[in-house]
């Protein structure tokens, strides 16, 4: 069986390398593999590393840009009977991360997610995120259709069927799996196949992330409203929580104004996407998904989607509303 690993890539040098090695690393239990590279513009050695590894490149120019579209260019490309969806920036923890991913996909069953730790450089709150929505232990399947596909699986006779929805900002992948679980269909939960997620951003990125999210949610949970009182009483709990877990290790002196500013811009950002209703402008699009500079100029790294998808899903279900990057 051949399995096709998709990596969505922009300006990716720093942790692309080493993804790349660990993928080359997996014991497969007979299966072989494929990596498909799908770069949307980027400015530094991403590519170049790409091809010094054998990979397979596809391109999407900036301006035709959205996280659905650019999976279904490396799905199109594809040519495995599994489709597997790394992030760039994710580096699986272990040998077996692929055979665990691949191993509990059926018919009935063909879309599975494996878990996500943080990184030496993620936020302490992110930290929180990442423990409260991946757990420890699996899930054959699981209740509802939260997925994140910064790693997950797919079977390619099911993406046919049910392509990624390429006009969303984000939660493309809980939007499929939300298909999936009308259709009748099932999502499982790897956390034996678990990879550390590493991000990189500014204030102003963690901001846009969510809100680029939050507009995404409407058309997948049009049912979710967040007033402004909701925003103060998620802020001001997230920030007793966070305040409690840091104070307990000694560290809330040093943490204290990145646990307020990762909340705040959160939350924030949740809000006023739940309160955008405008077909996103050319020049939106540019902010959303190359964050950091206006159009035309020399992107930034754009922000993955990912754990989005937990901060809104809970709100409506534990396990199944609302989490990435080019």
């Amino acid at each position: 069986m051949l399995v096709s690993v998709i990596v969505r890539t922009f300006n990716e040098e720093r942790y692309l390398p080493r993804l790349l090695e660990a993928i080359a690393s997996q014991h497969t239990d007979g299966f072989t593999c494929e990596v498909i590279v799908v770069d949307s513009g980027s400015t530094d050695d991403t590519v170049a590393i790409a091809r010094a590894h054998g990979c397979r490149l596809e391109f999407i120019p900036k301006v035709e840009f959205s996280f659905g579209r650019s999976l279904n260019i490396g799905c199109a490309a594809a040519r495995g009977r599994v489709l597997v969806f790394v992030s760039g920036h994710c580096i699986p923890v272990h040998e077996r991360w692929l055979s665990n991913l691949v191993a509990p996909l059926s018919e009935q069953m063909p879309l599975s997610y494996g878990r996500q730790v943080g990184g030496e450089s993620t936020r302490f709150s992110e930290h929180q995120l990442f423990a409260k929505f991946f757990a420890s232990t699996s899930c054959f399947p699981q209740e509802g259709f939260f997925c994140n596909n910064a790693n997950a699986a797919l079977l390619a006779s099911v993406w046919q069927q049910y392509r990624f929805d390429e006009a969303l900002t984000g939660l493309e992948d809980m939007d499929l799996a939300k298909r999936l679980h009308t259709a009748g269909l099932r999502v499982g939960y790897a956390a034996a196949a678990a990879v550390v997620h590493h991000h990189h951003e500014s204030w102003a990125q963690v901001r846009r992330r969510y809100e680029r999210e939050a507009i995404a949610l409407q058309h997948i949970l049009p049912e979710v409203h967040i007033s402004f009182f909701d925003f103060g009483r998620y802020l001001l709990s997230a920030l007793w929580l966070d305040g409690t877990r840091a104070l307990v290790q000694g560290r809330l002196g040093s943490l204290a104004g990145e646990i307020f500013m990762f909340r705040l811009m959160q939350f924030w950002g949740s809000y006023r996407g739940n309160h955008e209703h405008q077909k996103l402008s050319k020049a939106k699009k540019e902010r959303y998904f190359y964050p950091g500079k206006p159009a035309g100029s020399r992107p930034a790294a754009a922000a993955p989607p990912g754990e989005n998808h937990a901060a809104v899903a809970n709100r409506v279900d534990r396990r199944s509303a609302t989490h990435e990057s080019p």
